[in-house]
């Protein structure tokens, strides 16, 4: 009778297994498989266990991929940490990243905290080395600034806002995140000053913020970037 309440969390959760107990054995949910079945107190899965089967699920086979999806989030030193559903986000693009995906939509309610949900997918996929070089793309320097200052801090020795007039094509590359406003990338003078600083397989992973504002338009700027670096893993969100 407990197990429904169980299983409710774990869906919230995105939690794959749901178990309830009345002090003399177990009862077991797999969502994996849909099955139910019982089991001896003595014999509850371990965490290899578990992990061994979620991983079956997901069809993660290869070492990289299974770093991919265990890299550790961020943890700062005021205690905050993502909220669950935060985490779902996280780990679903995680893992559609680690599953070879290159197209990739997040979508989440205004004010659940998307620029924080992304900073945490960065740092996860710099953590597993899955993603070494990473475009931040904004429509407004007030976004860009802000991301920097606030959720991208812990990574500022290793981010540099594009500024085309004063950037070095010789040394901008040293850096793992670039931030920048569309307008910097392609300027008044509708030239692509990207392709003058970056190579176009630079970046192998693109952020859009505000993906609706319209960089799906074919004759948009922001498609022209997205085009240029077409081999990099795309995330919009919005």
């Amino acid at each position: 009778s407990g197990l429904q309440q169980a299983m409710d969390y774990a869906m919230a959760l995105d939690v794959p297994f749901a178990y309830s107990s009345n002090g003399k054995g177990f009862i077991e949910h797999d969502f994996t498989t849909g099955m139910e079945r019982s089991i001896a107190m003595d014999d509850f899965p371990g965490p290899d266990e578990l992990w061994s089967r979620w991983l079956a699920h997901k069809g993660i086979s290869d070492e990289a991929a299974e770093r991919t999806v265990s890299a550790p989030y961020h943890y700062g030193q005021d205690g905050m940490s993502p909220r669950y559903y935060q985490r779902n986000a996280i780990n679903r693009t995680i893992e559609a990243v680690a599953d070879g995906n290159k197209r990739i939509l997040l979508v989440m309610a205004t004010g659940t905290g998307k620029t924080y949900t992304a900073f945490q997918i960065v740092y996860r996929l710099l953590k597993s080395g899955m993603k070494r070089k990473i475009l931040y793309l904004a429509d407004r320097n007030i976004l860009v600034d802000q991301s920097i200052q606030q959720d991208f801090s812990p990574l500022e020795k290793v981010i540099h806002k594009v500024n085309f007039a004063k950037d070095d094509p010789s040394t901008i590359t040293s850096y793992q995140v670039y931030f920048s406003l569309y307008q910097q990338l392609i300027g008044d003078d509708d030239k692509e000053h990207f392709s003058e600083l970056f190579d176009k397989d630079f970046f192998d992973l693109i952020i859009v913020d505000e993906c609706h504002r319209g960089s799906a338009k074919e004759d948009s700027k922001w498609r022209r970037i997205l085009d240029y670096f077409s081999s990099a893993t795309q995330i919009g969100m919005t």
